[in-house]
């Protein structure tokens, strides 16, 4: 293998020099020349001797100013995004097939081309002419969003760059190809490419980029997980298209919190935002029945009431099922156990059916206590006072925990008309809320006091 020639520096002004000298002839100075060694010394791998360029380093007390965000007008898209959409930034959405992702971007494409950001929508999966039908049924086509069909990664960077847009579409990234990787569209390689060349344009042109993922059988987003870590947020589409909502989850977002939610309700005319999620979810709650709990929850930064349903029927099979629809199978398997073992209630020879209503989906320990109110109501064949809110999380003890933001659940269960509470001892709530609250130490007290069990 051919050895690399040496490099000379000034140690003066930096000049460069194919051999030593006495004098350097940039700046004058003597004896400054010193041979460089080379960056990486390993045999037919490495860096070789050639040097790069310095890096501006900076203090960790420099200060600037926010990122400017530009907001669509849609509030829940706007929550999502951490306050609206920062330049230069790389936005990837998953969902299932059918769920509407094309119709949100679409809608919020429209909304930001009306704010005045030059915006371009680029399909791989579909025709021109399928998205203008779409935008027409949408009441969109008087929107200035320039519409291109494509899948060359290659043509697609080329019209960016002489568009220079503000925003760009691109639905989806597993329809783009590159004709540098010898690989079909959708594998592997073709992702993590045409991802690296789409989010080094965003940065390089402070466009902001919006990638559509697919996502495979476990609702993960489909291909290597390094894409995920390429972008600056990953948002995901959640519900089941045979339920009217959806809700949108920030699950990383380098400009605004995770775990936001924005929620939207599928409609004739597109998604329409849900201001008041609480209220819509428990809409369609009658009369208290059995196996029914409010649960008051916290979805990034805003509180939502949601109701946890149970059903507990005799088993006829050797092993009892167990379903579970919108919180951790895991969770409730351990629930159970808790009941079993500390509360001495048994589940053995019944089926358990759990379920969240209105396709929410409850991901935060503090459904603990909501889940198994509403399995011990189903059980005992008795319902729940209606205008109780019920959290707090369960240990392996039996023991009750206190969660966070106590105060911001107990008001959003005032203003939706909630007038009693049921939480861990511990619970800091300073009782502005004007609601009842009752604090219980262990689950053994809860179904003793609740349903005379235990």
């Amino acid at each position: 293998m051919a050895k690399s020639p040496p490099s000379f520096r000034c140690a003066e002004c930096g000049a460069t020099h194919a051999k030593w000298s006495g004098r350097c002839d940039a700046c004058g100075a003597w004896n400054s020349i010193v041979e460089e060694s080379p960056l990486s010394k390993v045999p037919g791998s490495g860096l070789g001797g050639a040097k790069g360029k310095l890096i501006t380093l900076s203090a960790l007390d420099t200060k600037e100013a926010p990122p400017k965000r530009a907001k669509a007008g849609m509030d829940e898209l706007d929550r999502v995004l951490g306050g609206g959409l920062v330049p230069a930034s790389a936005i990837l959405v998953g969902g299932d097939p059918g769920i509407g992702k094309s119709t949100l971007l679409l809608q919020a494409a429209a909304a930001f081309a009306r704010k005045g950001l030059k915006t371009l929508y680029i399909s791989g999966e579909e025709a021109a002419s399928q998205v203008r039908m779409r935008a027409a049924r949408l009441g969109l086509t008087d929107a200035p969003v320039g519409l291109g069909a494509e899948t060359s990664l290659r043509d697609i960077l080329t019209t960016l760059e002489a568009e220079r847009p503000d925003l760009v579409v691109i639905d989806s990234i597993q329809t783009m190809w590159s004709d540098r990787v010898e690989s079909a569209p959708g594998s592997v390689s073709q992702l993590r490419a045409a991802a690296h060349e789409l989010v080094s344009f965003a940065k390089r042109r402070g466009t902001a980029v919006i990638l559509v993922g697919h996502v495979t059988k476990e609702g993960q987003i489909a291909g290597p997980r390094v894409i995920e870590h390429m972008v600056d947020t990953v948002l995901y589409f959640e519900g089941e298209r045979g339920h009217q909502f959806r809700i949108l989850r920030a699950v990383k977002n380098r400009f605004g919190p995770a775990s936001e939610i924005g929620v939207f309700e599928m409609t004739g005319a597109g998604l329409a935002e849900v201001s008041n999620p609480s209220a819509l979810f428990l809409s369609e709650r009658g009369q208290p029945a059995p196996g029914s709990a409010v649960f008051a929850g916290i979805e990034g930064t805003r509180p939502v009431l949601t109701e946890i349903q149970a059903l507990v029927a005799p088993s006829s099979l050797a092993s009892p099922r167990r379903t579970v629809v919108g919180l951790d199978s895991g969770r409730i398997s351990t629930i159970l156990a808790v009941l079993e073992s500390r509360c001495g209630i048994p589940f053995t020879g019944l089926d358990v059916f759990l379920n969240v209503a209105g396709g929410m989906k409850v991901i935060e320990p503090a459904a603990d206590l909501a889940a198994a109110a509403a399995l011990l109501s189903a059980r005992e064949d008795t319902a729940l006072p209606a205008d109780m809110v019920i959290f707090g999380e369960i240990s392996l003890s039996g023991a009750l925990r206190p969660v966070g933001q106590a105060e911001n659940r107990l008001k959003e269960a005032a203003k939706l008309g909630f007038s009693q509470a049921i939480a861990p001892t511990g619970t800091k709530a300073d009782g502005t809320t004007g609601m009842s609250m009752r604090k219980l130490g262990d689950l053994v007290t809860f179904t003793g006091e609740m349903f005379g069990a235990g």
